[in-house]
């Protein structure tokens, strides 16, 4: 198991878009009380998957970030969490268990893995221990939860780019990175004061 890795093996190279581009419909909602109930089942149902594989659970990350995990923050229905594990190449020790437990494999990309809910309700990243993907999730969501001004900036911006017709979800997440870019270096800014 994760305990007992002792070599590495090389990651993947490419991006496998496990289903190829999805049209969707992507709405905002309001904030809704309900997605931090969410959250903590699927925050329980991995540490369970993961428990009963044999990964040592006790220091993994797993964390709500996204929309949904800022009190306030219009979000579409979809709740993201995070999940640091020791080693990216070992699927056996996380992916197995997460498609046994129900999650669905959607990315496979180098240092990243995402599984999410049949439903298309919730997506679970995977990421090493270290990796700065992580800290950078943590890093918007604490910073959004906290300032109101970036916080509605954010959401405006959502909505401008609900505006119009995504041929895939992932074209509508690369549309807000200038302004995430922006958000987090004042993020940045404000922590070092």
């Amino acid at each position: 198991m994760e305990e007992n890795r002792a070599q590495r093996r090389p990651d993947v190279t490419g991006l496998d878009l496990v289903g190829g581009p999805e049209r969707v419909e992507i709405q905002l909602q309001n904030a809704d009380d309900r997605w931090p109930g969410a959250y903590l089942e699927h925050r329980s149902r991995i540490r369970a998957a993961l428990t009963a594989a044999g990964v040592d659970v006790e220091h993994l990350v797993i964390e709500h970030i996204g929309s949904t995990s800022v009190p306030g923050l219009a979000a579409k229905p979809i709740i993201d969490i995070v999940v640091a594990v020791n080693d990216i190449t070992a699927e056996e020790d996380y992916l197995e268990p997460l498609l046994a437990a129900g999650y669905e494999l959607r990315v496979r990309e180098p240092g990243h893995r995402l599984v999410r809910t049949p439903a298309r309700d919730v997506h679970v990243h995977l990421y090493e221990r270290q990796d700065p993907a992580v800290t950078e999730y943590l890093l918007l969501r604490d910073h959004l939860r906290t300032d109101a001004g970036d916080r509605d900036l954010y959401e405006s911006t959502k909505r401008a780019l609900l505006a119009q017709k995504w041929d895939d979800m992932n074209d509508y997440a690369d549309a807000k990175t200038e302004v995430i870019l922006a958000i987090k270096a004042r993020a940045r800014a404000a922590l070092e004061r």
